[in-house]
């Protein structure tokens, strides 16, 4: 009997480094000269899986975004897991914004991988949903390797993540 490899797709960011981000970003916020003396914020909720960003104006919201950004990237955080969602008007006439940090794959996400995948039609390919990852199995190893690439070719608003390789 031929043996069966497979591979999860998921998707996620290490919270750690977000944090680590977080804190050099304001660090950096904090000692720049055009924010002395100015109420600014950047805020992680890990239940939550928001950040959030306070500042007096827009243009100070988008430059502390700027700074987060490169720091994040800096660490490999995906930056495509983050949601940035409508600035909004907050008290003492400054603004805020949340940003959604996608850990895991939604439901939809998945159901779309799982169709991408059988809309291939690759011989004897199957994927199977399990909670937040995909599960993708096949005779062949080659098979896989195909799956990867046509997965790495589509965008579905998050970074893939192929793990947990596994012959039986």
């Amino acid at each position: 009997m031929a043996s069966t490899s497979s591979f999860d797709v998921t998707t996620g960011v290490d919270f750690m480094e977000v944090r680590n981000a977080v804190t050099q970003a304001t660090k950096e916020i904090t000692q720049r000269y055009d924010f002395k003396g100015l109420r600014v914020s950047i805020d992680l909720d890990e239940k939550e899986k928001t950040l959030s960003l306070a500042a007096p104006d827009e243009f100070k919201l988008n430059a502390m975004w700027e700074v987060l950004q490169g720091k994040l990237a800096r660490r490999q955080v995906p930056l495509k897991n983050l949601k940035r969602g409508k600035i909004e008007p907050a008290a003492a006439s400054s603004v805020r914004q949340a940003v959604e940090i996608q850990d895991g794959l939604t439901a939809d996400m998945a159901r779309e991988i799982a169709r991408e995948i059988k809309d291939a039609k690759l011989r004897k390919v199957q994927a199977a949903i399990q909670g937040d990852t995909v599960r993708v199995s096949s005779p062949s190893k080659d098979e896989l390797q195909g799956v990867m690439s046509l997965l790495k070719e589509k965008d579905f608003g998050v970074e893939l993540k192929f793990g947990n390789y596994r012959t039986n």
